[in-house]
């Protein structure tokens, strides 16, 4: 197949690339930046807010839109095609829905009401929205026989420069007594980006249509750190600390990422059974943690930021000042 993928140079555009190309398939990559990494495919040098003039006589089996923020910006990449891209696959988001009653909702669960046409701004309120509007758009644009909706929920793995869950196995592996932030049945789930980017080629190859949540059945944000410990070998020894202190602390999900901030959240609960039908499968989550961790070290310049985080000291006078109120 002729694919292209809009972005496909970073973490899960990558992880789709690489699976393309380890699958034969013909790879065109439209980014803004040079690279010298997925040497196979094809590099079309663009910026998709600007002109794509670069697409001018190209068609596509199949087109998957990994970046796609804005409203406008689905409408521009189908007016620069013109009918050429092929069965269209766009990358949304699980914030796309309203929290909902219970845990298990499928992919027709309620959805926010979409934003405005023309909203540019990108913030914790406004992304969900402007998702929806994005998906809105094109299923307009494409219709139901000719669009694919992959809704991913936390991705996490290799390459994961967002530095968010990466900073959980690295913080294992240096070991201690580590916060393990309550409530510890909250919900949690998270996708390997590897799995995804297989996955989403599969749907390519098939022509699959509809709307699938992209996740591993939920588990709770406890097993998530039982599970990184261990997959690690750690020596480490998790503290539960009681979410509602550690907000009244300051600390919020930048400092304890993915955590939600003492609040379960069920939209983190979804069920996955339409997406595992349709052929999604989950390698073990050992080996997701052990792969994070070694891409972690390798290259901290991109694992880890100012962003997210606790510095060992803060960690520890928490630490200190939680065990306090305890004595």
């Amino acid at each position: 197949m002729r694919i292209l993928i809009i972005g496909g140079t970073r973490f899960v555009g990558q992880a789709m690339a690489q699976a393309a190309l380890d699958a034969g398939h013909d790879v065109t990559l439209l980014h803004r930046h040079a690279t010298d990494e997925l040497a196979g495919a094809t590099h079309l040098l663009a910026d998709r807010d600007g002109d794509l003039g670069v697409l001018d006589g190209l068609t596509f089996d199949a087109t998957i839109d990994v970046c796609a923020y804005l409203p406008r910006q689905v409408r521009h990449l189908y007016d620069a095609l013109d009918a050429r891209g092929g069965h269209h696959l766009f990358v949304s988001t699980v914030s796309v829905y309203r929290e909902p009653d219970a845990a298990g909702a499928d992919e027709d669960a309620r959805l926010h009401d979409p934003a405005p046409e023309d909203a540019t701004e990108v913030t914790n309120e406004s992304y969900g929205p402007m998702k929806v509007t994005c998906e809105n758009i094109a299923a307009e644009l494409y219709g139901d026989a000719g669009l694919a909706i992959i809704r991913p929920t936390y991705v996490v793995g290799p390459r994961d420069m967002t530095a968010r869950y990466p900073w959980w196995p690295l913080r294992a592996a240096r070991g201690g007594a580590m916060i393990s932030p309550g409530p510890a049945e909250a919900p949690m789930q998270c996708i390997d980006a590897r799995d995804m980017g297989a996955w989403v080629i599969r749907l390519a190859e098939d022509r699959v249509t509809g709307a699938f949540t992209a996740a591993r059945p939920p588990t709770t944000f406890g097993d998530l750190l039982d599970e990184t410990l261990a997959a690690v070998d750690s020596d480490a020894r998790l503290v539960p600390v009681d979410g509602d202190w550690l907000v009244e602390q300051g600390v919020d999900g930048r400092r304890l990422p993915l955590w939600t901030e003492g609040s379960p959240e069920r939209s983190l609960a979804m069920a996955t059974s339409r997406a595992e039908a349709a052929g999604l499968t989950h390698r073990p989550f050992a080996e997701t943690v052990r792969d994070t961790l070694a891409w972690a070290r390798a290259n901290p310049e991109q694992s880890t930021n100012d962003q997210w985080g606790l510095a060992p000291e803060r960690e520890q006078e928490l630490l200190d000042a939680w065990w306090a109120t305890r004595a």
